[in-house]
């Protein structure tokens, strides 16, 4: 996603996660890791990544406390904000409990 017009376009999707990290985060990479994992188990929902070094503007119009942060959406209105990622099976529930 390049542009605020892109991800916005994106997540008024019926559902919609997107992944904010920085590419420096060590423990952001770790949550990607368990991102590509759950992406291979054919989840329904589009994933985006965003490097929130370019979308700084996402970090407020979120209010996002840190990164690695999952923000899960239906139909444009933000239903849950991720933090903890757990462990794989959590996070796959998570996604997949979007309705």
């Amino acid at each position: 996603m390049d542009t605020a017009e892109s991800i916005q376009t994106f997540i008024t999707k019926p559902k919609a996660s997107l992944y904010l990290y920085t590419p420096m985060c060590g423990t952001c990479q770790v949550a990607g890791r368990m991102l590509d994992v759950v992406e291979a188990m054919n989840i329904d929902v589009p994933l985006e990544r965003i490097n929130l070094n370019y979308h700084e503007d996402l970090s407020r119009q979120f209010e996002i406390e840190s990164v690695p942060c999952l923000l899960l959406f239906e139909k444009g209105n933000l239903k849950k904000k991720i933090y903890a990622f757990q462990s794989v099976p959590y996070i796959y529930e998570e996604i997949r409990s979007l309705s």
